[in-house]
């Protein structure tokens, strides 16, 4: 893999704890709008600046994102944010619940994400991906690091290992309970081995961020096409519209790459507004008939320990679900996607008998990480809603469909714990 250091702006060492935030698209506009109030100094002001209006004002306005604009300015002024000019990797530990999982902040390549080595395993919404381009249009920054992983890699170990002995860079613990720890690579013998062992990597994976990354590839292709036109017009030899001939920061975007042993994958699970007009003992009739063993759950609330099992809960109560072994028999083996629990789910209950055909623009559907708990679905299906828990998904799930150049359903993966944004801003001009 191409994987560079990074020239970035960063928080002072003072600020950093307060100005890092959980990213933009965890909130929705209310929660958004009630957190800034809550932290005014937070970077959630600049990747959410909606937030600076009133909330019948269109978030997607150009008076939105130049304010944007205007606040990063103004923390990269005030002293907030300091500006790192030696190329660096910084090293980001989170740990959480005795569990550490521990990256490389750098650079990742456009045309390696363009040409499969960095694999995807969602697709995007176009609308989601506009917003972002006009974010990073209009600060003129990467603001919000891409989430990849890869298969483990020893020689990486030993070198995170080693920059992880020195003094930190950032050391504190966020309001998710999630200790944060930030090294520098600086030294060039350093900053030159971790280069040339990322080359050894053969590839990566989108974990999270699949809309982040869309839009700064965008945002590259378009400061390409016009590099190269203004090139021609000045009727230089060499223009081109491509990265090779002299690579640009737009050809990179902000990225933490974690071995994959390492990550912590939840459920992403599933709530439905109604039942689609029948009684619960009907629904449980209809799931039965598809392939599932119900019955009374043991534990309330019913939270499967293994793949095809899944909680349903509908009617005040939980009901513990089983694909059966000879419906998981009937399945293709030589497709990954179609054995996930996510696409049994929604191929042979939300499909079929809740009508849920689109999710990704149903509005009787709700999709709930499962760091919210269990109660919360309970919460959201109330009396007249139906809610399903499922077991996680896994990286090496999610790994096999990238690598065989499939696409999972929508919200098939909740990790944990989240990338602070804020502490590292790539800026493209």
């Amino acid at each position: 893999m191409r994987v560079e250091p990074i020239r970035c702006y960063r928080p002072a060492p003072d600020k950093a704890a307060t100005f890092a935030s959980l990213p933009y698209d965890v909130f929705d506009r209310a929660q958004a709008a009630s957190y800034v109030r809550d932290h005014p100094g937070s970077f959630l002001a600049i990747d959410r600046p909606e937030t600076s209006f009133s909330p019948d004002h269109d978030m997607y306005a150009p008076d939105v994102y130049a304010k944007a604009a205007e606040l990063l300015r103004r923390a990269a002024t005030d002293g907030t944010l300091l500006h790192d000019e030696t190329p660096c990797y910084y090293v980001y530990r989170l740990e959480q619940d005795g569990r550490a999982q521990t990256g490389v902040v750098c650079a990742a390549s456009v045309d390696e994400y363009l040409d499969g080595t960095i694999r995807r395993h969602e697709n995007t919404r176009r609308d989601k991906e506009q917003d972002r381009v006009e974010h990073i249009r209009a600060t003129g920054a990467q603001t919000g690091p891409i989430f990849l992983a890869y298969r483990d890699n020893f020689a990486m170990d030993t070198l995170v290992g080693l920059a992880s002995t020195a003094e930190p860079l950032y050391d504190f613990t966020d309001e998710e309970d999630v200790h944060q720890t930030v090294w520098r690579v600086a030294r060039p013998a350093a900053v030159e081995a971790m280069t040339a062992t990322f080359a050894t990597v053969p590839c990566a994976y989108i974990a999270d961020g699949h809309h982040r990354a869309a839009s700064a590839v965008r945002v590259c292709q378009e400061m390409r096409l016009e590099a190269a036109r203004q090139a021609g017009a000045a009727g230089e030899k060499d223009a081109t519209n491509g990265a090779e001939a002299s690579p640009a920061p737009y050809d990179s975007f902000l990225a933490v790459m974690f071995p994959a042993s390492q990550l912590k994958v939840m459920a992403y699970n599933r709530v439905v507004t109604d039942t689609a007009g029948m009684a619960p003992e009907q629904l449980i009739e209809r799931i039965a008939a598809a392939g599932f063993e119900v019955g009374p759950a043991q534990d309330s609330p019913a939270e499967p320990s293994a793949r095809h099992g899944f909680g349903l809960y509908a009617g005040g109560a939980w009901h513990a679900v089983h694909f059966s072994p000879e419906a998981v028999a009937s399945l293709p083996a030589d497709d990954p996607v179609a054995t996930l629990d996510v696409s049994i789910l929604q191929d042979r209950v939300l499909g079929p008998i809740l009508g849920i055909e689109d999710p990704r623009q149903d509005g009787r559907i709700r999709f709930v990480g499962g760091i919210e708990g269990p109660q919360e679905l309970e919460r959201l299906a109330g009396t007249d809603g139906v809610a399903f828990s499922l077991f996680p998904t896994s990286v090496d799930e999610l790994m096999a469909v990238s690598d065989a150049g499939l696409l999972m359903p929508p919200k098939s993966t909740w990790f944990e714990p989240k990338l602070r944004s804020g502490l590292f801003v790539r800026r493209l001009r």
